[in-house]
């Protein structure tokens, strides 16, 4: 974008340039293209598009710290609306905000060893304020040893829950190569909720209506298809009894890519930090008291990454295409047809009809703003405003005033339509429903039709080479999973750089078993079997490269 400073040289965060041959670098720069403008194609320099797309979109800014962003008001705003949503759903359920410390004592962080030892390499320790601290201090990777100890304090009776609370914050993961914007940094912004019940049931109740908000939240908001399913053994939240995910697809790459998780932590943290409260059946009959209770606990979280999938997801060679319920702009207004010929007359006309669909949009709650600035050509403008997302164009010229309408833009395909003045909220409005709808159906029909059904190894690493995703029978054991992921490795790209484990897994690993499964083809005990190792197969699986 115009303004817009290029990544630090000394960023060690800023993505590589791909080493290309000569014609695919041809390929890929758009010709001609201006420097405000995409000069990359998508589907041939995936990893400079992106970059590119981030940037001169003004989403963000690269830092000096690797794998730290700057979120301009332009990201920032999606993720307000984000927040709004989600907020107002997880108040209905009766959950309420509060705010925790982000710095965590080593006592705490080393209390639940499994968890420990999830987030070891990637805990940024603070050491010293001038003088070395007596006792190192975490930056939190999550809060859960943050809050729990507290809510130790906070729960004696069973009267005391459920206790919800959510909090949004930044957290820090630090020990990883090849950052990426939004996808994967060292600090992000999310929600995470810790939540505390009396009994299984009531965890597992919320364990779902969570997730089916993150389901909403890409749906409905961002226009992304997610499939919700279950996490293996091997995938699940450390120290966890169980994790619920949503999982995305990015077209582009042939990648899943987890979405939002919502795990259901059982009992395991409730016992290592003394969240318990008194049985309240009562003494039992001999008199003594019943042993406490261990509370039943959950914890859920979706972040920034969401920002990342939609541009992924969406965006083409001219820039971003936001889907209009989070749209930080939703109609960008262009005064057109007016040059030096053009009366002083008909440039008020024109001038007074913009401010007047303004009023009206701005009044029906559309998010509406206008293009008048003087020193930039009409044809600049539009590639402005496309290169932002903004999902409606309305272009106004005398013509127009004369006729009493306005023609309409669509950024997601190009279209364009006449809405006449009298119509115009209720032309804007159905339009931009029309838009959103499309953005979602687009996606997800891509999205089906690369989910392959597998029955036969033979057939899984090819249909991983052509961008799918692999539903497959699965004996769900972690050894099959380990030797699906090292079978399905591409052997045949060289490379001399050190993989990074959390980096774009070159073998599939396993991203859920669908909650939803294929009701055409059951799994039928004791017949059907694994794909990858033969043994009997529990369940369909969904399997991939991911990020």
């Amino acid at each position: 974008a115009e303004g817009s400073s290029p990544a630090p040289k000394a960023n060690k965060a800023t993505p590589k340039v791909n080493k290309m041959a000569p014609k695919a670098k041809k390929e890929a720069a758009s010709t001609g293209a201006a420097q405000i403008g995409i000069e990359y194609k998508k589907d041939v320099d995936f990893p400079n598009w992106y970059q590119q797309v981030v940037t001169r979109s003004e989403m963000l800014e690269y830092y000096d710290v690797s794998g730290c962003y700057i979120l301009r008001p332009w990201a920032y705003r999606i993720w307000q609306e984000i927040q709004l949503w989600f907020d107002r759903e997880i108040l209905e359920l009766g959950v309420e905000n509060s705010y925790f410390p982000m710095f965590v004592p080593a006592k705490n962080l080393e209390k639940e060893k499994d968890h420990v030892e999830g987030f070891a390499a990637e805990v940024a320790w603070v050491t010293k304020a001038y003088n070395d601290l007596e006792e190192p201090l975490a930056v939190r990777p999550t809060s859960e040893t943050v809050m729990y100890p507290y809510y130790a304090k906070w729960v004696r009776s069973h009267r005391d829950l459920p206790l919800r609370l959510n909090q949004w914050c930044n957290v820090v993961r630090w020990e990883f190569k090849n950052p990426q914007p939004f996808l994967r940094t060292r600090e992000f912004l999310w929600q995470e909720g810790h939540t505390a019940f009396a009994t299984k049931e009531e965890a597992d109740q919320e364990v779902y209506q969570i997730l089916d908000l993150y389901r909403q939240a890409y749906e409905d908001l961002l226009a992304v298809p997610v499939i919700k399913g279950v996490k293996s053994e091997n995938e699940k939240f450390a120290g966890g009894l169980y994790t619920t995910t949503i999982e995305g697809y990015i077209p582009t790459t042939g990648r899943g890519i987890q979405a939002a998780t919502s795990h259901c932590l059982g009992q395991n943290f409730a016992k290592m930090f003394g969240i318990s409260f008194e049985d309240p059946q009562g003494p039992l009959p001999n008199g003594e008291a019943r042993p406490p209770l261990h509370a039943w606990q959950n914890s859920w979280g979706l972040t920034t990454r969401s920002l990342g999938v939609m541009i992924m997801i969406h965006g083409d060679d001219k820039g971003l295409v936001l889907p209009p319920r989070v749209a930080s702009v939703q109609v960008i207004v262009i005064p057109c047809g007016i040059n030096a010929k053009t009366s002083d007359e008909d440039k008020a006309a024109v001038e007074e009809r913009v401010a007047d669909i303004l009023k009206q949009l701005k009044k029906a709650g559309i998010r509406a703003k206008s293009d008048d600035r003087t020193t930039y050509t009409v044809g600049y403008k539009f590639n402005h405003w496309e290169l932002r997302g903004v999902p409606v164009r309305l272009e106004v010229g005398p013509k127009d005033v004369s006729n009493n309408q306005v023609l309409a833009a669509r950024r997601d395909n190009g279209e364009k339509t006449t809405i006449q003045h009298a119509e115009l909220v209720k032309g804007v409005r159905d339009l931009l429903d029309t838009v959103q709808s499309d953005m979602f159906t687009r996606a997800k029909a891509t999205r089906d039709a690369n989910v392959a059904h597998i029955v036969d190894w033979k057939d899984f690493v090819p249909a991983l080479d052509d961008k799918k995703i692999c539903l497959i029978p699965w004996c769900e054991t972690p050894a099959c999973e380990d030797e699906i992921k090292e079978k399905s490795a591409r052997t045949n790209i060289a490379t001399t750089e050190v993989q990074d484990e959390k980096a774009p897994s070159m073998g599939a690993k396993s991203l859920c078993i669908p909650l939803e499964q294929p009701q055409d083809k059951p799994i039928v005990a004791g017949e059907t079997k694994c794909v990858s190792c033969g043994k009997d197969a529990k369940r369909w699986a969904l399997f991939g490269r991911s990020y």
